[in-house]
């Protein structure tokens, strides 16, 4: 285990695509708070969703962050290649856990829509139900914690979020068990991500007490959407960044973050831009809200 005195944050991408600029103000802000505490910043690859990974988007996605002089320490973490360390995670919290034939169809119907686990299989599977994935009992559980950014959240996990899925109808791991086992395995004291992540913590908050693993401070940046509010990502055909002009969209990624860089970063080197935006790198400017990344263009 890593020592925990000493700042450790982390950027994990999914390889279902290239990168895109609400990829880029992950990397950037993870980067920069890390770079500014004299810590370290390492990668991680989520690739657990095996029917969504695309072939070859993990290297692109390395090749793009040396473009655009992102530099990680260490080596790249896989979670394809951790399945060892789920299942000892997994057999660790059998006792919270319990089968559930509960299809997600079934539950936005007997929910009225809502896709909020009404505890359907809790007690013991109902009659006819075969056993599909593995949920954690959420009863009575409520969770409070402060994020750097956004501020004081609590969550009454039972009424909001409902019995989550541990390992999934396909035998794969969930996100949730998978992110809390690799942060505490590699040390990570911070997490700063997208602010779409800010309804998971909860669930991993909760997983890292049972677990018996520390709980690292939080940061959530706003989310970078398109024109119709729509969060930027591959399945909303954000388009890849473009490896050979870095500055531009670096520029743009510390404007959206409430840095207000300078213009003559945009005619210098890439060492001058990161050293400009480490140097001057302050958390407390980060907006708490999305914005259109059309907010920080460039006036040629």
């Amino acid at each position: 285990m890593t020592n925990h005195c000493d700042y450790i944050g982390r950027f994990a991408p999914s390889p279902t695509g290239p990168l895109h600029f609400g990829s880029l103000i992950s990397a950037v802000g993870s980067y920069l708070q890390a770079r500014r505490a004299g810590g370290k910043w390492l990668v991680r690859m989520e690739d657990l969703d095996l029917p969504r990974v695309v072939p070859g988007a993990a290297n692109n996605i390395l090749a793009t962050l040396e473009s655009f002089g992102l530099c990680w320490d260490g080596d790249v973490l896989y979670q394809s290649a951790r399945f060892r360390s789920y299942t000892a995670a997994l057999e660790r919290l059998d006792q919270h856990l319990y089968p559930c034939g509960c299809s997600r169809a079934e539950i936005r119907r007997h929910g009225g829509g809502s896709t909020i686990y009404p505890g359907t299989c809790r007690n013991g599977l109902p009659p006819g139900k075969a056993p599909r994935a593995l949920r954690l009992s959420t009863r009575g559980r409520h969770i409070s914690f402060r994020d750097i950014i956004q501020g004081t959240r609590r969550q009454d996990l039972e009424r909001e979020v409902g019995d989550f899925v541990i390992r999934r109808a396909d035998g794969l791991f969930a996100y949730q068990l998978a992110v809390v086992v690799d942060d505490a395995e590699q040390g990570i004291t911070e997490v700063v991500r997208g602010s779409d992540l800010l309804d998971s913590t909860p669930r991993q908050i909760l997983l890292q007490h049972l677990l018996g693993y520390p709980t690292p401070a939080y940061a959530h940046l706003p989310v970078a959407v398109n024109h119709q509010g729509q969060k930027l990502s591959k399945q909303t055909h954000a388009p890849p960044l473009d490896r050979s002009r870095p500055l531009p969209a670096l520029w743009r990624a510390l404007c959206f973050l409430g840095q207000h860089p300078p213009r003559e970063l945009l005619e210098g080197s890439l060492d001058d831009f990161w050293q400009w935006a480490v140097r001057h790198w302050k958390v407390e400017k980060v907006p708490r809200t999305l914005a259109q990344p059309e907010s920080c263009a460039i006036i040629e």
